[in-house]
C-alpha cells in the first residue's frame, strides 16, 4: 500500500491555502484518468496540494508505472508563463540531486472561467520528503547519526551548487527547507520545487524594488529558513545566492535537531524576523553531535551575506569535517 505521507510536503507552500473547488479529494481514485501530451495516466491518489497546484500519484496505464503529477493552475498568461519556467528550470540541470521533469504540457481548462493548467510529469518518490522523516524521528528524539548527516547533506549542496553555477546566469533556489528534499531508495536527497527559483543576483536599485522583493519573499520562501536579507531588504542593496546557504543552515540544524532553530519563535508567536536577525542560535545543551558540525550550521547562518561563505565554501568545510568525523565512528 502506498503512504500518503509520501507527499504531505509535496510540492506544498503552507502559505498558500486550497484554491480549487473543482479537484477532487475523494474522487474515484484508480478510476480517472489524465492525459499528459496524449499518454494516459490513471489517477491513483492526491498526494499534495498548495494554493496554486496539487500533486497526483498516477499510473501509466500501459506500462502500469508510477509517476508524481503535478499540476498547475493558471488563471493568467503571466501565471502560465511562470508555471512554464518553472517547467524550463528543471531542463536546465541534469543531476542526482536535483529532480527531473520527465514531460510537461500545457492544456485549456473548458470550464468557462478562462483558466489553463499546466502538468509537470515527475519521478514518484515513495520514502518521501527529508522533512517527512524528520518528523518520524522527532517523535522519539531518534537523532539521525552524524556521519549519515554529513554524507546525506553533502548531495544537498551537490544540487544546490549545480544551481548557483547554471549558466547563463547563477539561479537561487530561495525555498530551501526539508519539506523540498525527496529522499530516494539510495538513500540520496532529491530537491525539488522550483516555483521560486529564480536570478541569483540582485541589485536592488529602488525602493519599490526592495518591496516587491520583499513580498516576493514572504509569499515564496519559508519563514523559519528565510535569509535575514530577505525579511527587510533595503534600497540600493544587492541579494545572492547566499540566501540559499542560510537556508541550507537551517536544514543542517533541522537534520540535527528535528526543526529549524528559529521554529520555537514562531510557536511562541514572538517575531521570527527579529529571532532571525539577532543572529542568536541555540543547541541542545545534550548533544549528539560534535563543535565541528555546530561551527559548520554558525558559519552558514552568518545574519551578514557578506561574511556567509557561497556553496564551494560549505562543500569544503563539509570535505574537513567528514573525515573527523567517520574516524569516530
Amino acid at each position: 500500500m502506498l503512504s500518503v505521507i509520501v507527499a504531505s510536503s509535496w510540492f506544498c507552500n503552507h502559505n498558500m491555502q486550497l484554491y480549487y473547488p473543482y479537484l477532487l479529494m475523494g474522487c474515484a481514485c484508480g478510476k480517472e484518468t489524465i492525459e499528459v501530451n496524449g499518454k494516459t495516466y490513471i489517477i491513483k491518489a492526491r498526494v499534495g496540494e498548495g494554493g496554486f497546484s496539487v500533486v497526483d500519484l498516477i499510473q501509466d496505464k500501459k506500462t502500469h508505472r508510477s509517476y508524481a503529477l503535478k499540476r498547475i493552475v493558471c488563471h493568467s498568461k503571466e501565471d502560465e508563463k511562470c508555471a512554464m519556467k518553472e517547467a524550463e528550470y528543471h531542463n536546465i540541470f541534469n543531476h542526482p540531486n536535483i529532480i527531473e521533469c520527465i514531460d510537461v504540457s500545457l492544456v485549456e481548462k473548458c470550464d468557462g472561467m478562462n483558466r489553463s493548467e499546466v502538468r509537470l510529469l515527475l519521478p514518484y518518490y515513495r520514502k518521501g520528503t527529508l522533512q517527512d522523516e524528520l518528523t518520524v524521528r522527532a517523535k522519539n528524539k531518534n537523532h539521525i547519526p552524524e556521519e549519515r548527516i554529513l554524507r546525506i547533506f553533502r548531495q544537498m549542496c551537490e544540487g544546490i551548487r549545480i544551481m548557483h553555477n547554471a549558466q547563463p546566469y547563477p539561479l537561487a533556489h530561495r525555498d530551501v527547507k526539508p519539506a523540498n528534499v525527496l529522499m530516494s531508495n539510495d538513500d540520496s536527497p532529491v530537491w525539488m520545487d522550483f516555483g521560486s527559483m529564480g536570478r541569483a543576483r540582485q541589485e536592488i536599485r529602488k525602493a519599490s524594488e526592495a518591496r516587491a522583493l520583499q513580498d516576493f519573499a514572504a509569499e515564496k520562501c519559508s519563514m523559519a529558513f528565510r535569509a535575514p536579507e530577505l525579511f527587510n531588504v533595503e534600497s540600493h542593496s544587492s541579494i545572492d545566492e547566499r540566501v540559499d546557504v542560510w537556508s541550507l543552515g537551517c536544514c543542517l540544524y533541522a537534520m540535527c535537531y528535528f526543526k529549524s532553530p528559529f521554529d520555537a519563535a514562531y510557536q511562541r508567536g514572538d517575531s521570527v524576523a527579529l529571532a532571525v536577525i539577532s543572529g542568536v542560535i541555540e543547541f541542545p545543551e545534550i548533544t549528539p553531535y560534535g563543535t565541528g558540525m555546530h561551527n559548520l550550521i554558525k558559519s552558514m547562518l552568518e545574519v551578514s551575506a557578506l561574511q556567509r561563505p557561497f556553496i564551494d565554501g560549505v562543500l569544503f568545510q563539509i570535505d574537513s569535517l567528514l573525515p573527523v568525523v567517520q574516524d569516530r565512528v
